[in-house]
């Protein structure tokens, strides 16, 4: 690879999203002139991990199982209602899909959801709910919004200030969608040290906190030095408001801090024990989460660990549906449990938020919801004359599937129901998106009218400061 790429590439992990807010449209003047100091809340939690199901996970093919119907040639897609059995969790009448079973045996650990529903908003496309859910915003927006991550790292800060307070693991941005992607894998108008710093591969954490290949320490100290003089001096705009050009400058500083320090070592999983890294190891999503776990000990504040959206991958399903579910169970199940076990035993569960998520869910009939659908987007056939069929293929809106364990979440409790015949909507304590955010703000002690004066108006951390709590879900 070339040497120059491989210094380019690691100025713009370490700056952690460098110029990204710029990129994705934030003004770059009279950006950010003021904050409303609040006290929040009691905190229960100090860390949240999120665990992104990219790609549109199937409740009734996950966490929330209905009829099972075997696979026949010539039946019709009306019948199939969950194309996996169902399967006992350590929770009383709580069943989960066939694949599940590590998981749903640490359940009296954590809350289950089945009632989230996703946003309307026209025609479906997984960037834009994907944006909604990680910026609590529909796109697009006039200035760019921030992070859920974002949001967390700037009100609190780092727990550990050499460890980045903001750490995405496991997305590309080299895939479909990138460029929409990368709009919401931003810290918007909050500044650059508030951005993720990106490891697209746990295997080479290590790789993301030192320089590349052929540049020792004195020579990148002698760029970190011409880094800053060139935003020192470089013309008024050019890189941003006085804001912006502070902040990039402490993201830089910051990950020079990293770069020396003995806590880097989290990042390499080769140090991990073989047992324990083989536990883990069913692919780059577990590994994340490994590294994850690593992180949280060292102090990380937010960590996000994706099964990576590209399109028509993972859980994106439609096609070859059954398929690809029986392979994303294997490669999620495993090491979630794990993750759950390895926080309590080592007695941080308590004060870290494990949140498992989706945008929205799957149908194999209806495309959006059923009082409101939309373009269909498959051509999904109403006789399955192959197995490539068989599964939840067209987006669904109307119910989606949640877990939540640890940083003060009720443990073992189950909140909302959805209809056992299709369509399988939410009938009961539906959540959305604001509620899920507000509800994790709440438990890191972050008030629900937090916002900032962005071109002189008031930016919340939910859609007008309207996001309200859950307060079922916490202890």
């Amino acid at each position: 690879m070339n040497t120059n790429w491989n210094r380019r590439e690691f100025l713009q992990r370490a700056s952690a999203a460098t110029m990204a807010a710029l990129a994705a449209g934030a003004p770059v003047s009279g950006l950010l002139s003021g904050c409303k100091q609040i006290s929040g809340p009691e905190s229960s939690a100090d860390t949240v991990i999120l665990l992104w199901m990219a790609g549109g996970m199937a409740h009734t093919e996950t966490f929330d199982p209905k009829r099972y119907t075997p696979f026949e040639k010539g039946m019709e897609g009306n019948r199939v209602l969950s194309t996996f059995k169902s399967m006992p969790t350590v929770l009383d009448g709580i069943h989960f899909s066939e694949g599940l079973q590590s998981i749903g045996k640490v359940m009296d650990k954590g809350t289950l959801i089945r009632s989230y529903v996703a946003a309307n908003m026209g025609h479906i496309l997984h960037s834009r709910h994907q944006y909604h859910w990680h910026t609590c915003y529909e796109p697009p927006q006039t200035v760019a919004a921030p992070h859920l991550g974002s949001w967390i790292a700037k009100e609190l800060g780092p727990k550990n200030p050499v460890i980045p307070a903001f750490i995405d693991i496991g997305q590309r941005f080299t895939v479909g969608e990138a460029e929409e992607l990368k709009a919401f894998h931003t810290a918007g108008f909050l500044g650059n040290e508030f951005g993720p710093f990106f490891i697209p591969d746990p295997t080479q954490g290590l790789e993301s906190v030192r320089p590349p290949v052929g540049m020792d320490a004195k020579r990148f100290e002698r760029r970190n030095h011409l880094y800053n003089e060139l935003i020192n001096n470089s013309p008024v705009g050019e890189f941003g408001s006085d804001y912006q050009r502070e902040s990039l400058k402490r993201s830089m500083e910051q990950a020079y801090a990293l770069l020396n320090s003995p806590e880097s070592k989290a990042f390499d999983l080769s140090t991990e024990p073989k047992e324990s890294y083989d536990t883990y190891n069913t692919g780059k999503f577990g590994l994340g989460c490994l590294l994850a776990r690593r992180l949280t000990e060292q102090g990380a504040r937010f960590i996000s660990v994706t099964t990576e959206y590209e399109p028509f991958k993972g859980w994106d399903t439609h096609e070859n549906g059954f398929t690809r579910l029986g392979d994303m169970k294997k490669q999620i199940d495993g090491p979630i449990a794990q993750l759950i076990k390895d926080l309590d035993q080592k007695g941080l569960l308590d004060r870290t938020m494990v949140v498992l998520a989706s945008e929205f869910s799957r149908d194999m009939m209806v495309e959006g919801k059923p009082d409101n659908k939309v373009l269909e987007q498959v051509d999904q056939p109403d006789i399955l004359s192959e197995l490539k069929f068989y599964g939840m293929h067209r987006h669904f809106t109307d119910a989606g599937s949640m877990l939540m364990f640890g940083g003060g979440v009720k443990k073992g409790f189950v909140y909302g129901k959805t209809a056992d015949e299709r369509p399988c909507k939410t009938i009961e304590n539906p959540i959305k998106i604001d509620q899920v955010h507000q509800t994790i703000y709440h438990a890191m002690g972050i008030a629900g009218d937090t916002h900032y004066d962005v071109e002189k108006r008031p930016f919340y951390t939910t859609p007008d400061g309207k996001g309200k709590e859950v307060a079922e879900l916490l202890s």
